[in-house]
């Protein structure tokens, strides 16, 4: 006989993604957002990175089969609202994760396309881009890359502003119904523009540029748009609160280690800070 009582059980997200051991990106920062967006934390560890404030020093890949194991675990017993997909070095570890979404189709996956760290290490093997391309994007609910990121995936650089529409406009038509193509990257004084695109058009959310090196935002931001989406709100005020978030937490960054390098606060927001 089926249950019909309600579900009592909170509401979790799962990122899965990679291990930061210096605590500043990865699943360090997903689980950080998590907590902060009132929302229960699970993580799937797709690769252990050894790095810190100055660099990635190593990086290593667990067997497909325990990432599949840990990521079967984890909806065998939690109510997941949303799944957020970080760092996938390997074709074999993209295809896992892939199937695994087919199988327990997820009401909202966010996908941030880590492919080279704020160092410079690349962090994506080169036959994992087609099957980043191929297996997730048509299996997305939003794309979050920065320009570095979008212009690995399309081929073809982002050098303005004025570009990045069409620049997000070429990247749904891999596959992802809506993306939110991040502006930072851009080079000069003023305003760091984000701009989401989905069937209803385009949605601009502003801030101004602030001057740090910063470690840990696009983690941040991906999994704050998966907490938001969890929460129940809809994609266009789930990236907008999103960006907001990353940004207190920007404003309120600091330097736990030797490099210069920002870890941001995501507790920022949080009464009495």
């Amino acid at each position: 006989m089926n249950d019909s009582r309600p579900d009592a059980r909170p509401v979790s997200v799962l990122t899965i993604a990679g291990s930061d051991s210096g605590g500043g990106a990865g699943i360090q920062a997903d689980l950080k957002t998590f907590a902060a967006h009132g929302v229960h934390g699970l993580s799937a560890l797709a690769a252990l990175t050894a790095q810190h404030t100055r660099g990635v020093t190593a990086v290593h890949v667990p067997s497909p089969d325990f990432l599949e194991a840990q990521i079967d675990a984890c909806f065998d017993d939690f109510r997941i609202g949303a799944v957020k997909l970080g760092m996938l070095a390997s074709a074999p570890v993209i295809e896992t994760v892939a199937r695994a979404l087919e199988r327990h189709r997820p009401a909202h996956v966010v996908i941030d396309p880590v492919m080279v760290a704020t160092s410079g290490a690349r962090l994506l093997e080169e036959d994992a881009l087609a099957a980043l391309r191929e297996r997730l994007l048509p299996l997305a609910s939003v794309l979050t890359p920065n320009l570095p990121e979008a212009e690995l995936l399309l081929g073809w650089s982002i050098p303005d502003l004025g570009t990045m529409p069409h620049a997000a406009a070429a990247l749904r038509a891999l596959g992802a119904p809506a993306v939110l193509l991040k502006g930072g990257h851009l080079a000069g004084p003023g305003e760091v523009v984000d701009i989401l695109v989905d069937a209803q058009g385009e949605q601009r959310t502003a801030h101004p540029r602030l001057r740090v090196d910063a470690h840990g935002t696009g983690c941040t931001l991906a999994s704050a748009v998966a907490a938001n989406l969890a929460r129940g709100l809809a994609l266009r005020p789930a990236c907008a609160a999103a960006v907001d978030y990353v940004h207190a937490a920007l404003r309120g960054g600091f330097r736990p280690g030797r490099g210069q390098v920002l870890v941001l606060d995501h507790f920022a927001t949080m009464p009495g800070r």
